[in-house]
């Protein structure tokens, strides 16, 4: 049987390839339908104009739902581990699936208030996204560690401590370049002012992007020892 429909990794699978596939649709139609410079476009300008607009809204919405889906499984698999051989105090797996779920919020801010039509909360959702996604993470990183040998491999550990170290090192360029552009515009001129700043911070952009989606993949093998069980009880006469 194929790893990804073992247990429960059908979820960071899907995640991993329905949010890669929203990436890169979004960018091809855009590119094709001359909205946006095929070199380094900001993920937001993507998904702005129609019709990618509507494919990157719909696909990014579901990608914070997997995104969710994928967090909880995970708090509840280190919940069910740590309970089982104590290795970390759980309010830190409880305060990195708070900022997750925080940041899949800012994911379906992101989808639903376009760049060009109310910027600022456009920008707040895309901040919230990257600041607290980075930051979850981190924790799980620190997490896999203390749960290491046991409960994770050391590859394992330093992949994901990387992939972290690499969007942490991303998102603060992304982050001050991008309030250093004084307009938000969709065509770029290599001659503007501001040109360097937007290809610095689109850059940092993807790298952080990507690095979610290379983070959730690790998580596919913890996920195949997962089961799934819904009940239901009625309780009083019927």
């Amino acid at each position: 049987m194929l790893c990804f429909l073992r247990g429960m990794a059908f979820i960071p699978f899907l995640l991993v390839t329905w949010s890669s596939a929203a990436f890169i649709i979004s960018y091809v139609v855009a590119v094709l339908s001359g909205h946006v410079n095929p070199f380094l476009p900001y993920i937001s300008d993507t998904g702005t104009t129609p019709p990618e607009s509507g494919i990157f809204g719909f696909m990014i919405n579901f990608s914070a739902f997997l995104g969710a889906a994928t967090m909880y499984t995970r708090y509840k698999i280190v919940e069910k581990q740590n309970q089982t051989s104590y290795f970390s105090t759980p309010v830190f797996n409880l305060v990195s699936l708070v900022l997750g779920l925080v940041g899949c919020i800012g994911m379906g801010i992101v989808a639903n208030f376009q760049e060009l039509a109310v910027p600022v909360v456009h920008d707040g959702g895309a901040l919230l996204a990257f600041v607290c996604g980075v930051v979850y993470t981190l924790l799980q990183s620190i997490v896999s560690y203390k749960s290491c040998p046991q409960w994770n491999s050391l590859s394992t550990c330093r992949i994901r401590m990387a992939i972290s170290a690499v969007s942490s090192a991303a998102v603060i360029p992304m982050i001050a370049c991008a309030s250093l552009i004084s307009i938000t515009k969709l065509e770029w001129n290599p001659k503007e002012k501001d040109y360097v700043y937007h290809v610095v911070s689109a850059i940092c952009e993807w790298t952080v992007a990507f690095g979610f989606i290379f983070y959730f993949l690790t998580f596919i093998y913890d996920f195949q020892s997962v089961t799934l069980r819904i009940s239901t009880e009625i309780n009083g006469d019927v």
